[in-house]
């Protein structure tokens, strides 16, 4: 009865420092992210070709926020292997809806450098810029955790998505969160689905 006793014991003791983290990640991510419903922090970065961006400046448009690396396979399944950005970028760019790829990697780290985000974009005809976060600041203030990981912003300045771009990180998914949620945007209404578990590769960031 007593190992009995033991071994239920232990089992519960695993289970609480296994959801441990798990818990302190959330709550960390609570308190460090951008909040839906909340106004989108405001930043200023340089993209590959040495312009400017403030997101304050483009209140009334709807923006769409991709983190990127091109390094990461999960950037090139929607990049190279499936044209999931290019094509979404090309349905709402004359609907009011401007959309720009952050790379928030530490100076040194794998797909940092302008050099390789000015050639992936090259490569796969990214029309639209990508900025370039070195010190991380601007991934920290939205949580971004994955690349990707999609924000949208609406013409009020407002975060009304945060997420993964689709449903299946292994293949294409057949529902595309940013997507829907665009057309929600634009139609006036409220985002059905207003969050979603990110996948892809970790942000790489100095610390």
């Amino acid at each position: 009865m007593k190992k009995v006793m033991f071994c239920a014991a232990t089992a519960v003791l695993a289970a609480v420092v296994c959801f441990a983290p798990a818990q302190a990640d959330e709550a960390k991510g609570a308190k460090h992210g951008a909040a839906i419903g909340a106004e989108a922090p405001n930043f200023t970065l340089t993209d590959t070709d040495g312009t400017s961006h403030t997101l304050a400046d483009l209140k009334g448009k709807v923006v769409v926020l991709e983190w990127f690396n091109p390094t990461c396979p999960y950037v090139v399944k929607h990049h190279e292997k499936n044209p999931t950005m290019k094509t979404l970028y090309a349905k709402y760019k004359d609907q009011n809806v401007v959309w720009m790829a952050i790379n928030s990697g530490a100076e040194g780290k794998p797909g940092s450098s302008a050099e390789e985000n000015v050639a992936a974009r090259e490569k796969w005809g990214i029309e639209y810029p990508v900025l370039l976060d070195s010190d991380g600041s601007v991934g920290h203030a939205y949580g971004a955790r994955t690349t990707p990981h999609m924000f949208i912003i609406n013409p009020e300045g407002v975060l009304v998505y945060a997420g993964a771009i689709d449903n299946d990180r292994r293949k294409l998914g057949d529902v595309n969160f940013v997507d829907k949620a665009l057309e929600e945007v634009l139609a006036g209404k409220e985002v059905s689905q207003a969050t979603s578990k990110p996948y892809g590769c970790s942000v790489k960031y100095s610390n």
